[in-house]
């Protein structure tokens, strides 16, 4: 009987002894499982835009050599004769200006294409350009790749020069001008579009205005097929995305609150959200909880108008670094426009503005004060979710909270006292943007000082204080989001003179 006994206790306390194993490893694997996505999410190729961050839109055609900003068609082909075209003297300086990709409007709506293209007589070859042998596509996606940027095409939809616009012709010969744009110039980071849609023209010499019902006449469901088929990494962009939406206005910022998820609707009084009609008023905020992850493009020429004008000068550094805060900075993209002069190449003042812009941001971005600092969590997933991760400056790597921990507390102790007025803070997107609440504290006078109310956060937020502070310990607290929180970087910056 003692024997029978002391089995049963021995058999009790290993049984004791393997739950208690096996709640500790269970409890270690959850801790390892990442959270699940939240809404809608980023592609791959959404993704890959997003760390490009600041690109350029490049507007050259014969409305250069008119002075114009909208060619109306008319122009003779041999307008378009620069005297001493560089694409390597653009690239170079969009490259200082720390811009990343290069969109070239192939086509704009005046209909002349930049390369020799067999879908209309109305292009390069016709003119002096390199002697009618020239291809200025390719003359700048060369330059483009190496210097090691991206390339992107616009080609317009509306032209106002070829004969068939208007007719159910056209949009045969819109889509091969895109096949051909697809296939000889290598992989592209973006196929742009806008929604200009039909007026006055030339039309081949009929000068009039012809309408089109912009709902249907682009068939934009098959056209961008072959955008997906041909270019699988080019994100598309137009009022309505699908990849990328227009910020809804040409001021170069987003909202303050910027939600990187969208649903494109009609606007009122129309049944279709197309390019050219949708949703506007809420493009620069974006949909909290919207259908489709479409993270917001803001674009601005760097001068007044897109195209070059001799009695216009450039921004100044300054007001572009403000723009790249309330684009780049509220987790959208900021796509400057690029105008080349009737040289061919970009003006004194535009290379020195792009020069002293993109040093502004390289030198304020460079060193991450916070980067030596220990990180407190009141919560914290497991090893691989750390809050050392928040530092570590990768963006694949994360602090989570658990499932049930909506709300959470970091405190960075900076060890020393830093002095800045710039603070980062990054989802990590590929699950979704979930934050929708937080704030942020200084500690000073030994006291938690609230300097920052903030909503979203995204991909990129770029937190201006009104002035600088110096403290040696700063708060975030995440107040608000409907699922278990991330967090992929923070950053403490000092904005360079």
């Amino acid at each position: 009987m003692v024997i029978i006994c002391t089995l049963v206790d021995l058999s009790y306390k290993y049984m004791k002894s393997f739950l208690i194993l096996f709640l500790l490893l269970s409890t270690a694997i959850y801790a390892q499982t990442p959270p699940q996505p939240y809404g809608a999410v980023p592609s791959k190729r959404h993704l890959a835009w997003h760390d490009v961050e600041v690109y350029g839109i490049m507007h050259f055609t014969p409305t250069t050599f008119e002075n114009k900003e909208w060619g109306f068609g008319d122009a003779d082909p041999k307008t378009f004769n620069p005297t001493d075209f560089n694409a390597d003297q653009i690239i170079k300086a969009a490259k200082a200006g720390g811009l990343k990709g290069i969109v070239l409007v192939a086509k704009h709506h005046d209909g002349f294409a930049l390369w020799p293209t067999k879908t209309t007589a109305y292009n390069i070859s016709k003119s002096p350009f390199r002697g009618g042998k020239g291809n200025l596509v390719k003359e700048v996606e060369q330059a483009v790749r190496r210097n090691g940027l991206k390339f992107g095409v616009y080609c317009s939809p509306w032209d106002r020069n070829n004969p068939l616009y208007g007719t159910d012709k056209y949009l045969a010969v819109y889509q091969a001008q895109l096949k051909e744009l697809y296939s000889n110039f290598g992989e592209l980071f973006m196929s742009w579009h806008d929604g200009a849609n039909g007026g006055d023209g030339y039309y081949g010499g009929a000068k009039e205005k012809r309408s089109i019902d912009n709902t249907t006449y682009y068939d934009w469901n098959n056209t961008w097929a072959i955008t997906r088929k041909m270019q699988p990494m080019a994100n598309i962009f137009s009022d309505i995305g699908l990849d990328i939406r227009w910020v809804g206005n040409e001021d170069g910022h987003a909202a303050p609150t910027s939600w990187a998820t969208f649903t494109p609707m009609a606007p009122d009084g129309k049944s279709v959200a197309v390019p050219g009609q949708a949703n506007y008023p809420q493009s620069p905020e974006g949909i909290r909880n919207g259908k489709f992850w479409m993270p917001a493009e803001c674009d601005v020429p760097l001068r007044k108008g897109w195209f070059y004008h001799p009695n216009e000068k450039p921004k100044s550094p300054e007001e572009l670094f403000d723009l790249y805060l309330k684009s780049v900075g509220r987790g959208a993209g900021l796509d400057l426009g690029l105008a080349p002069d009737t040289r061919g190449q970009l003006h004194d003042d535009d290379v020195a503005a792009l020069k002293t812009f993109g040093d502004m941001v390289k030198h304020t971005f460079e060193d991450n004060l916070a980067k030596n600092a220990s990180v407190k969590a009141n919560d914290s997933r497991g090893k691989n979710y750390d809050v050392a991760t928040l530092l570590d400056g990768k963006k694949e790597t994360y602090w989570a909270t658990h499932d049930d921990i909506h709300q959470a507390t970091l405190e960075l102790d900076l060890r020393t006292p830093k002095n800045f007025d710039i603070i980062s803070l990054q989802e990590y997107i590929p699950l979704g943007q979930r934050i929708e609440a937080y704030n942020i504290e200084v500690f000073e006078n030994n006291a938690w000082k609230k300097v920052y109310d903030g909503t979203s956060i995204g991909a990129k937020r770029l937190v201006k204080l009104d002035s600088p502070v110096t403290t040696d310990k700063i708060k975030i607290n995440i107040t608000k989001s409907p699922v278990c929180v991330t967090l992929s970087e923070i950053g403490l910056y000092k904005k360079a003179g």
